[in-house]
């Protein structure tokens, strides 16, 4: 145990709190801890190399992928929980077929998960709970959404028919409010202009541009098989092996030039907000001492996670709420996160975050963020943690938090430590 890691333990002892079960700095064979983190490229919805796939061969590629990498047997897997948020009946049948056609036998149970944008993280929390609780011994957290195939105006997300009753309770209306709007509630109501937006949004493609082009994002991801279909109609096999959001050379004054997307006086703009993607991640996770057991590498641990719920009409501000919260549960402050992966729904959400819990933002994605790499919904919070065990191990720090702002009006966080 490390020095401040058992004055924190003492401190709490003196303080009459109990310590975390989890611990930074303290190894216990008790803890979950990840194996192996993995996500697929994200690409462009309509236009990227994943348009002409569909979410349940993303999310079978990605789960045979983390077996794969692991070097483990897929029959040792007992449960994988899948977040997504767009498919028809929860994408359950789809994710039960992904995993059968990556090679799990059927005695691996699969479910599914909508916590809305932290689907994938919440599914990767599941899963952490479940052998926590010896429910499970070896899980698989994971998050897919094709946004291509699911998203827009032909698939509804709302039904035709809403209790008046219901509609009539405080703030229950608010839960409609189309995310752009609730964007532009956070800016207005918080001060955050149209400047600061836009050059948030340039210095994420800029971060994301030149982590490609180091190569920073390799160790993460999993290139994908696949095909295309070209403008003539002809199909033809591809692999997908990069990010394609990105544009290359964005900064302020050319964001500058967009028109706001949702109001005429508004400040955000399809340039300051995430883009449409299609993706999927997964999280293969097991007590420290199954890992022992099978002589397997340890990528990191799970220390601890936590929502919390705010105003539906500004949901954006939920990760300003929940990583104080998650703080408390682990008995650590802001200053101990080396890194925070902070999902970029908007730039008016992620600035105000970001002033709220006094982060220095040399901290937060420091390879981007979705304004550039893009938000596949129930793929995003399994992808921020293969993104921030691969980037602490970079830098050679160990604590990091992944966090979002969740449609209906909460927050989540989860706080991870490297274990490189």
């Amino acid at each position: 145990m490390t020095a401040p890691a058992r004055l924190g333990q003492v401190a709490s002892h003196l303080g009459g709190t109990k310590a975390p079960r989890t611990q930074v700095g303290v190894k216990n064979p008790d803890d979950v801890v990840i194996v192996k983190a993995l996500r697929t490229p994200i690409t462009r919805a309509r236009k990227g190399g994943f348009k002409d796939t569909t979410s349940e061969y993303l999310l079978g590629t990605i789960l045979r992928g983390v077996v794969e990498a692991a070097k483990i047997d897929a029959a040792l897997v007992e449960d994988i929980c899948v977040g997504n948020v767009c498919p028809p009946g929860g994408g359950a049948t789809t994710a039960r077929m992904a995993a059968l056609y990556a090679g799990f036998p059927n005695t691996t149970s699969v479910q599914t998960v909508n916590r809305q944008c932290s689907s994938g993280l919440q599914a990767v929390v599941h899963i952490a709970h479940e052998i926590q609780s010896g429910m499970i011994g070896i899980g698989i957290g994971a998050g897919v959404e094709s946004m291509t195939q699911f998203y827009g105006p032909k698939h509804k997300m709302i039904p035709d028919t809403l209790s008046e009753e219901v509609m009539a309770a405080p703030e229950a209306a608010d839960c409609l409010t189309p995310m752009g709007f609730t964007s532009e509630n956070v800016a207005s109501d918080f001060g955050i202009s149209r400047q600061r937006q836009d050059e948030f949004a340039a210095l994420s493609h800029q971060r994301v541009e030149k982590a490609q082009k180091e190569g920073l994002f390799d160790a993460e991801i999993y290139p994908v098989k696949t095909k295309i279909i070209d403008k003539d109609g002809n199909e033809k096999e591809i692999v997908v092996s990069r990010d394609d959001g990105v544009r290359a050379g964005t900064t302020a004054a050319t964001l500058s030039k967009l028109r706001p997307a949702f109001s005429a006086e508004g400040s955000t703009t399809a340039g300051n907000a995430s883009q449409v993607s299609d993706g999927a991640a997964a999280v293969l996770m097991m007590k420290r001492s199954r890992a022992a057991e099978l002589g397997l590498p340890v990528q990191g641990k799970l220390i601890a996670a936590a929502v919390a719920g705010v105003p539906p009409r500004i949901m954006g501000v939920g990760p300003a709420y929940a990583v104080p919260a998650v703080l408390k549960k682990a008995g650590m402050n802001i200053n101990q996160l080396d890194v925070v992966e902070l999902n970029e729904a908007f730039a008016s959400q992620a600035l105000y975050s970001i002033d709220k819990l006094g982060l220095d933002i040399a901290r937060v994605n420091p390879k981007g963020g979705a304004i550039a790499l893009g938000h596949p919904l129930g793929c995003t919070g399994a992808r921020q943690v293969s993104t921030l065990l691969t980037e602490l191990r970079r830098q050679d720090k160990r604590v990091g938090c992944a966090t979002m702002c969740i449609g209906g009006g909460y927050g989540m966080a989860a706080i991870f430590e490297s274990e490189h």
